[in-house]
């Protein structure tokens, strides 16, 4: 009897397990994005009693050691993982990527000039935007004549003769257009990075400044990543409010206030696993190349299925694509989500389907969205 009661109780046990394994579905939603699972599983581990401290790293002071040494880890994993130069300073920052459209002209602007930017699609319209309304802007190349299908090219690119630096975003997450190159100037290149950094191997001294939101493939929302160089610390504006200042925050470690702690430490946690449990970034880049390509030539094969976008500027970690007959989205959505396929509605300034293939997408959710997207036009185109 005892036996059976403990036999029954292990079904149970393993029959939860199972039911938490499969609530665990394939996130493909473009922000906050999929976490890697092995990083929630260490961060539950550590929720409660953080290395037998007895507290979370929530509710740890930002200046204690324990919290100085994680931050000084994650800088360090970070800057092994990107080779940043050692004339770059990295700084973890608040506000997310659309406060730097203001923190990058008043931090750039002391000596004067016109912010420079190229226009590829809606998160480049917003820095272009907030840059004119506080102290102008040129628009150096745009892609609204070719329907933002293609960036512009290198010898398209005219800057103003008064431009301080020239803008662009790597990669525009809404359209899934995404930059084959990096744009040689005369001036400093300022890039938002923020959906395509850590996707693969960068050479980060062909850069001024590097800013990236975290919640696509750092870590969750909250904390945004700033790698500038040395020499552009000093070209802040007299009137740079203290708490936007890039010069002080490299001088305090990022801690001019408490710092977005967690965010800061689930970050590192992502830094980690894409160094011991991936094996860098080339390692990644490569997983996230052949991802991209399996979907893209799924969609290319297909009748149904379609994505506007020029092969050379399509998005690794962004991939819209609309149906023929838009009368189908709605099962479409509907059906994903039943099938465990998250967060696949296009955004709303553009319509049909996206699927954010982040880096903590695995490969199998990759494989898995493909063949219901077979199915489904099997069944339904």
């Amino acid at each position: 009897m005892a036996t059976n009661k403990v036999r029954a109780a292990v079904a149970a046990l393993e029959r939860i397990g199972n039911i938490s394994l499969m609530t665990r579905h394939y996130n493909f939603c473009a922000g906050p994005a999929a976490l890697p699972t092995k990083v929630l599983e260490r961060a539950r581990e550590e929720m409660l009693d953080y290395h037998g401290r007895g507290l979370s790293v929530m509710e740890m002071s930002h200046r204690s050691p324990e919290y100085t040494a994680i931050a000084t880890q994650a800088e360090q994993d970070l800057r092994e993982l990107l080779a940043v130069p050692g004339n770059y300073r990295v700084l973890f920052s608040q506000g997310g990527a659309s406060m730097q459209f203001a923190m990058l002209p008043y931090n750039l602007l002391g000596a004067g000039g016109t912010p420079n930017f190229l226009n590829t699609g809606i998160w480049s319209k917003k820095a272009i935007a907030e840059a004119r309304h506080l102290f102008g802007a040129h628009v150096a190349g745009a892609s609204e004549a070719n329907g933002l299908t293609e960036v512009p090219r290198q010898e398209e690119i005219r800057l103003s003769d008064d431009a301080a630096y020239l803008h662009y975003t790597a990669n525009e997450t809404i359209g899934g257009l995404e930059f084959d190159y990096i744009p040689e100037t005369s001036v400093p290149v300022a890039c938002d990075m923020s959906s395509s950094i850590l996707s693969g191997p960068l050479d980060v001294s062909r850069f001024g400044v590097i800013y990236a939101g975290a919640q696509k493939n750092i870590g969750p929302a909250g904390l945004v990543v700033v790698i500038v160089r040395d020499d552009l610390l000093d070209r802040a504006r007299p009137d740079t409010p203290t708490m936007f200042n890039y010069r002080s925050a490299a001088e305090q470690g990022s801690m001019v206030n408490t710092p977005a702690t967690y965010s800061w430490y689930l970050a590192g946690l992502v830094f980690d696993w894409l160094k011991h449990d991936i094996g860098g970034l080339e390692a990644m880049g490569a997983i996230n190349t052949r991802k991209a390509a399996k979907l893209y030539a799924a969609i290319d094969a297909s009748e149904l299925y379609s994505n506007p976008i020029a092969p050379r500027n399509r998005s690794r970690m962004n991939v819209p694509f609309v149906l023929a007959d838009e009368r189908l989205n709605q099962s479409f959505l509907e059906e994903a989500d039943a099938a465990g396929l998250l967060n696949l509605k296009g955004h709303r300034s553009v319509g049909g389907m996206r699927a954010s293939l982040y880096n903590a997408v695995p490969e199998e959710g990759v494989d898995a969205l493909i063949a219901f997207m077979a199915d489904f036009e099997k069944r339904r185109g």
